[in-house]
């Protein structure tokens, strides 16, 4: 039998070149990744880039540069040739490149041309590389930068032409990059130009704000938040979306580590945790942060496409990015999206446009709006969550007189409630639309999370105790449990073989279903098993306790509950969305409402 391998032997120049571009070099982007780098790194301040077929079959990509001299050129297309790395040390990298593999990678793989023409020099220099082999040099009269032309990718390569998508698809890949590094420099100007039609066009900004507008939509800059943390390991700065500005995956987070757009994990980590009490698991908040590391302090020199980055101390830069997110969110309070009023209003002019024009009228009845039940003798069903801030100053429920329509509350003055679940407010410049179980969920869940944290989770005694099976399987861990549920202000007891004795409840949930809530408790507590701990997973208890012990759909409040339910809201933060991470109310201005009914 003949032995498979034949004895070792060095590979020739051309396959090496190959096999190292299918590192760099995985689609067109990559190519226009690398060239605008290198423009950027040649302190360009106008760079254009032109594409055909998606950039399969013609990229150029020119700039403004320093350009470069004869021996620089011929050089530039040898592997491992920089002029990036002045004292050989990979650990203080302050430019895009450095690794010396593009243009020998592209140049390996295609077609290529490089015209250039430094400052000074009398004459510019062309070179031509087809598929590894090089053509001598000749003057050319270029003006004073650089002009990169890629023809025919992948045409050494073959069967890697299988593997690209449509040029609608490239296209798009492509401006995806271009839009990560004009964020990131918003001192140069871009223009993207694909079947001689501009694609995107990105002036000189002063101003990293009026980039961030020009890129990502003044929609972006009307709901986010801007953030900024300094200190002598990190600087961050940016802007982050209010949680109800969201989509479903996270393509519109732009991460940049000392000016060099990243996908890193630590850095992703570090969003899903600040957001994860605001928005469903499988959202994603608009992010565009800049963070700015010690370069001794990164390693950049990861993998050969650049994308990712290694810190020296991981966890802290993560603790640092989240206590500052966390802060910035705080802070906004309980601000919504703008995009939520702009939904509905638009869910109405489609309603509109499509009712038939002579539409015969409902029959009038007098509408229903609240069916106000009775003053409680006790305090309101949300003075309970008061008395677990007694710094938090709060009035009492006050009548109904004392609530004028034009008092200058954020969320405005109770009206009315719809179909028993809906609170209508007043404000000086529009309305309100309220989801009271939403909206009280959310301040259920920031008060226990803060009292169990605390530990002293005020508790009432119930006036029946209520019994509870429970699986045979806990018994084992029962101690345990009913341990971690005292922590959670319910206290049990064992009431026979598979069952258990509640006693006290948390006082701050109204009407709760004792039985569903201790069964899930425990169900969620058996799930966490070994390892468990309260403050690690307090999220998710407190979503399951606040869901329910909050007011519910269908519940009649009174005019004064409805209005100290909007002064919580007001009060206590994150309150626009509940701990699902749905919206728990819509703003529609006076223009607004105008304009659905033709008055504007």
């Amino acid at each position: 039998m003949t032995a498979p391998f034949s004895h070792i032997r060095i590979l020739p120049l051309h396959l090496v070149n190959q096999i190292a571009a299918g590192e760099v070099i995985e689609r067109p982007a990559s190519v226009v990744k690398e060239l605008v780098e290198n423009a950027l790194d040649a302190a360009a301040t106008e760079i254009t880039i032109t594409l055909h077929e998606g950039g399969k079959n013609y990229i150029c990509v020119r700039d403004n540069g320093k350009g470069m001299s004869r021996e620089d050129l011929a050089l530039s297309i040898q592997r491992h040739a920089t002029s990036k790395l002045p004292d050989e040390n990979l650990f203080d990298i302050k430019s895009l490149g450095f690794r010396g593999e593009a243009l020998p990678s592209i140049a390996s793989i295609s077609r290529l041309r490089i015209s250039t023409h430094q400052k000074g020099d009398d004459t510019g220099w062309e070179i031509n590389i087809e598929g590894g082999k090089t053509d001598q040099l000749k003057p050319t009269q270029a003006i004073t930068g650089t002009k990169v032309e890629v023809r025919d990718l992948f045409f050494a390569t073959p069967a890697r032409l299988k593997f690209l998508k449509a040029a609608s698809t490239e296209l798009h890949h492509i401006t995806q990059i271009i839009q990560r590094l004009a964020l990131a420099h918003p001192d140069v100007a871009f223009t993207l130009t694909s079947e001689k039609k501009i694609v995107a066009q990105y002036p000189t900004r002063a101003d990293i704000q009026k980039r961030v507008g020009d890129v990502l939509s003044t929609e972006f800059a009307e709901n986010s938040i801007p953030l900024m943390l300094e200190n002598d390991l990190l600087s961050v700065a940016g802007n982050i979306s209010v949680p109800t500005y969201n989509r479903a995956n996270a393509q519109m987070q732009f991460l940049f580590v000392n000016h060099r757009p990243v996908k890193d994990k630590v850095l992703s980590a570090a969003l899903r945790s600040a957001y994860q009490d605001f928005i469903p698991r499988d959202r994603h908040p608009f992010v565009c942060l800049f963070l700015y590391v010690p370069p001794h302090l990164v390693d950049v020199n990861v993998h050969p496409a650049k994308t990712e980055v290694r810190f020296q101390d991981p966890q802290k830069i993560r603790g640092l990015l989240v206590h500052a997110l966390k802060n910035a969110l705080q802070e906004e309070g309980h601000r919504a999206s703008t995009t939520l009023s702009h939904t509905a209003i638009h869910s109405f002019e489609r309603l509109s446009s499509s009712a038939p024009s002579a539409a015969p009228l409902p029959s009038w009845r007098p509408a229903t709006i609240s069916q106000r039940a009775p003053q409680q003798s006790q305090a309101s069903l949300f003075t309970q969550t008061r008395e677990l801030h007694p710094q938090t100053k709060i009035s009492a429920p006050v009548s109904e007189e004392t609530f004028a329509p034009h008092e200058h509350f954020p969320l405005g003055s109770a009206c009315a409630q719809l179909h028993q679940t809906y609170i209508v407010a007043q404000t000086h410049d529009g309305l309100i639309l309220v989801d009271q179980h939403a909206a009280h969920e959310r301040l259920v869940y920031e008060r226990l999370k803060e009292t169990i944290l605390k530990g002293n989770v005020p508790r009432q005694v119930l006036l029946v105790p209520e019994v509870v099976q429970v699986p045979s399987s806990i018994q084992a861990h029962l101690q345990e449990h009913l341990a971690i549920l005292r922590q959670l202000g319910l206290v049990a007891e064992p009431f026979g073989e598979n069952a258990l004795l509640i006693r006290e409840a948390p006082s701050l949930l109204s009407e709760p279903n004792v039985q569903k809530l201790v069964q899930q408790l425990l169900e969620e507590i058996e799930e966490y098993d070994e390892g468990f701990a309260l403050k690690e997973k307090l999220g998710e208890i407190c979503a399951t306790m606040a869901c329910h012990g909050s007011v519910r759909a269908g519940k009649s409040l009174s005019h004064a509950e409805m209005n100290d339910l909007l002064r919580k809201m007001e009060e206590v933060p994150h309150s626009a969305q509940c701990n699902h991470g749905r919206p728990t109310y819509i703003k529609l201005s006076l223009k607004d409402i105008e304009k659905l009914f033709g008055r504007q």
